[in-house]
């Protein structure tokens, strides 16, 4: 993996990437309600097969696939008051002691989408402080999700503030439950709103090598998918003569800036 100098949001962005390095960067979804035992491990075998940096499981199925990748590279890692954020905050600390307990490394967390959208920004830091806490102590991350769908621009950079202030490795865009997904603009604002510290995890419609490379060019280093094999054939096949995959220019969008107070 080569880089390109910083965007102006102190991110550094790669020039091009290996298919390997792409992989690298795919939590495999397996998030579905009907997936079953069987569907589970199948997912656990493709991401330590094509190399994926982790998979994202159901937590009735964290065990499962802690068992299934043992040996393996491959991460495991669950959601937390999934997938509207209601759960209060001490379930969501629990739900978070008993992933940890259960294998998981990774925890996806949705925030309290109607606190965040009202302002209490207060049960908001709370909540998100409550979980990093407990997931650190086990030396396992933690990603916020947002839900940007039902979010403004005011709300997702505030948000995004908060998840900075909470001490959380990243902050994501959706569930993938949602009407929308990970779009430029609001990732843009996330970008904006947040230190380079704070990782950006894209979910939600991406479902294409393009698109994943659009996003990279903003500064994504994660993406929560289901389309692994699909995107991981393209960037093979594109890879095969030149070795790696060029990175677009980082797009622009004043509103994004403005939003976020650049």
């Amino acid at each position: 993996m080569t880089t390109s100098p910083t965007t102006a949001y102190g991110r550094v962005i790669p020039a091009s990437l290996r298919p390997a390095d792409i992989a690298a960067m795919i939590d495999h979804s397996l998030l579905r309600p009907e997936l079953t035992a069987d569907d589970v491990r199948a997912g656990c075998e493709l991401a330590a097969a094509r190399g994926a940096f982790s998979v994202c499981v159901k937590p009735a199925d964290v065990g499962l696939a802690a068992k299934a990748l043992a040996g393996t590279a491959v991460r495991v890692g669950t959601v937390v008051g999934f997938p509207h954020g209601s759960s209060a905050t001490a379930v969501k600390r629990h739900e978070t002691e008993r992933a940890l307990a259960d294998g998981a490394v990774e925890i996806d967390m949705v925030v309290n989408i109607g606190a965040l959208r009202g302002g209490d920004d207060d049960y908001v830091l709370t909540e998100i402080r409550e979980v990093v806490t407990t997931a650190h102590a086990a030396g396992a991350l933690v990603k916020v999700i947002l839900e940007n769908a039902y979010l403004d621009d005011e709300q997702i950079a505030r948000g995004s503030r908060l998840v900075e202030a909470a001490g959380a490795d990243f902050v994501k865009t959706s569930t993938g439950f949602a009407p929308s997904g990970a779009t430029v603009h609001d990732l843009l604002i996330m970008a904006a709103s947040t230190g380079p510290a704070v990782k950006l995890k894209a979910a939600g419609g991406v479902r294409t090598l393009d698109r994943l490379l659009d996003l990279v060019a903003i500064g994504v280093t994660r993406f929560g998918a289901t389309a692994t094999a699909t995107m991981l054939d393209d960037a093979e096949a594109r890879a095969a003569t030149t070795g790696s995959i060029p990175v677009p220019p980082p797009p622009k969008d004043e509103q994004a800036a403005e939003s976020a107070g650049y």
